[in-house]
């Protein structure tokens, strides 16, 4: 039974986050009656393994890691980048798991997983958790644009149909590769890093040649690189005319498709408590204005004009904030005041909210059977250099 225990609250915090998953990409809630129950059967359980084992520091460990996880989370909710459910399912887990449960273990290629973060499970549940939003995020994307805003799948495919560009890039880098490989065999440079930099500005030089003599370059070099290595040669054109269609259709899915399948624009009266608004409202000089600059877009302009101010003045009063928490009864009550006069329209954009507890649960699975991602990563990049 002592054994058990730590078996037992991990199988818990399983099948608690695959309900609060199907509960988030249903209701977009994580219901507290989920939550707050695990926080405190966590604590319990724990305790009771500390006791049984005669090993205190366990629920000393419990107790810390549940009340650090809880304040850094509040301080992601303050910041608008974590709903209130997310913050308290992972406070859950650190009560269930303030450390890591080690249920399988094996070797590949000589490193031991799952591998272990220099700090404490909850930790790397939450670095874990905060990578795989990424791809789930796209996925998400795709599965809106898919069942309701059907009018995207052109634009999300457009990388497709632009395929006599997406050819001619595949050429230029291929001729850049091909440089490359006979400058660093000639110069001994095996390096990796320069070969990246040099392949980048030749392929940035290339590019920008008038087309007659692009077309000149691309043909001798890629004519010479198929009379070396025929099969290499093809094989590598046809994945790099992939991989570059494909990332096409990521950057579509990353800014323009999820800007606007994540957006949806609902009457004043239709706005709801919790719903997110999509972008900050300002008021200046007794003018009400919308902020639809994003932070990449602030760091564009402050650099092409030479005014850092820009990254931290705020362009006026902050009305509205597009934060996590979302929209509160007086900020509807304000947004319809506005609207009485004048300073608005009758229509406000909302996020679709993307939801949080997926990534959660698939970043638990990752932390208990492959490990942390950001050591995975380091030691993939150190064996590479």
């Amino acid at each position: 039974m002592i054994v058990e225990i730590p078996l037992i609250t991990t199988l818990i915090a399983i099948v608690a986050c695959f309900y609060a998953s199907y509960s988030d990409l249903k209701w977009g809630i994580i219901p507290n009656k989920l939550t707050f129950p695990l926080i405190a059967i966590g604590i319990i359980l724990n305790s009771v393994y500390a006791f049984m084992i005669g090993e205190i520091w366990i629920i000393v460990m419990c107790l810390v890691m549940t009340g650090v996880i809880f304040a850094l989370g509040y301080i992601f909710w303050k910041m608008g980048a974590w709903a209130g459910g997310d913050v308290k399912l992972f406070t859950a887990l650190a009560a269930l798991l303030p450390f890591s449960p080690v249920l399988v273990s094996y070797k590949i290629l000589g490193v031991d997983f799952p591998v272990e973060g220099a700090y404490q499970f909850p930790l790397t549940l939450i670095i874990n958790s905060i990578l795989s939003v990424f791809p789930f995020i796209l996925m998400y994307v795709v599965y809106v644009v898919v069942k309701t805003k059907r009018h995207l799948i052109d634009e999300l495919l457009s990388p497709v149909k632009e395929y006599k560009e997406k050819f001619v890039l595949t050429l230029v880098i291929t001729s850049s590769v091909t440089i490359t490989m006979f400058i660093t065999q000639e110069l001994r440079l095996q390096i990796i890093i320069i070969s990246l930099i040099l392949i980048y500005l030749l392929t940035m030089v290339i590019s920008k040649m008038p087309n007659r003599v692009k077309a000149v370059v691309v043909s001798l070099v890629v004519v010479a690189s198929l009379f070396y290595n025929f099969n290499i040669t093809i094989y590598s054109i046809i994945l790099l005319y992939i991989s570059i269609t494909i990332l096409g259709i990521i950057r579509k899915l990353l800014f323009s498709v999820n800007k606007e399948a994540l957006q949806d624009e609902y009457p004043l009266e239709e706005l709801k408590e919790g719903m997110i608004p999509a972008h900050n409202l300002y008021q200046r000089d007794d003018e009400v204005y919308v902020d639809k600059k994003t932070f990449v877009n602030k760091i564009v302009e402050a650099i092409q004009t030479k005014d850092m101010s820009l990254l931290t003045t705020p362009p006026g009063k902050n009305l509205i904030a597009n934060l996590a928490a979302g929209l509160t009864p007086d900020d509807i009550e304000l947004l319809k005041k506005l609207h009485k006069e004048g300073k608005i329209s009758n229509k406000f954009k909302v996020k679709r909210g993307v939801p949080f507890a997926p990534s959660i649960f698939i970043g638990l699975l990752i932390s208990l059977f492959i490990g942390d991602m950001i050591v995975i990563l380091q030691k993939i990049i150190s064996w590479i250099i």
